[in-house]
């Protein structure tokens, strides 16, 4: 029944300045199998304003889950989570947390689903994505439609 399911790709925001780990996720997603279309954006503010849907952003897609790094240019991360988690519109997008060793800790008590220590460990982060991609196609399983007579 799960390969009769009709919907659309999983939309991945990625949040990440450097280019080495941001390609590293982008190949991971792709080797992990993860039917998605992905956003890579470099700045927290720039990040904010997609997920607002402002300026340059008004057609943006709604992520189905963020991949955030924490130390961004424009507005860091855990601001960044902070608005998320501030806006009744956002608030229930799933995060996972991109951190440096010890950073984590700097969170408090914001919600999000997974944290992962770069250096990123692929196989873990494959998991992470394949437990929440799981977890969205069972949200959005659209029953086929039947012919009517």
């Amino acid at each position: 029944m799960a390969s009769e399911t009709v919907g659309r790709p999983m939309e991945i925001l990625l949040v990440e300045d450097s280019l080495m780990f941001a390609r590293i996720a982008i190949g991971a997603l792709s080797r992990g199998q993860i039917q998605h279309r992905l956003t890579w954006l470099s700045d927290g503010l720039e990040a904010l304003h997609f997920l607002r849907r402002q300026g340059k952003y008004t057609l943006a897609p709604r992520p189905d889950l963020l991949l955030l790094d924490l130390k961004l240019p424009g507005m860091d991360g855990q601001e960044l989570l902070e608005s998320v988690r501030s806006d009744d519109h956002l608030k229930s997008i799933p995060v996972v947390v991109m951190t440096g060793d010890g950073e984590q800790a700097q969170l408090g008590a914001l919600q999000v689903e997974a944290f992962l220590t770069k250096p990123l460990d692929l196989t873990k982060f494959i998991e992470i994505i394949q437990k929440l991609s799981r977890f969205w196609q069972a949200d959005m399983v659209l029953p086929s439609a039947e012919p009517t007579a």
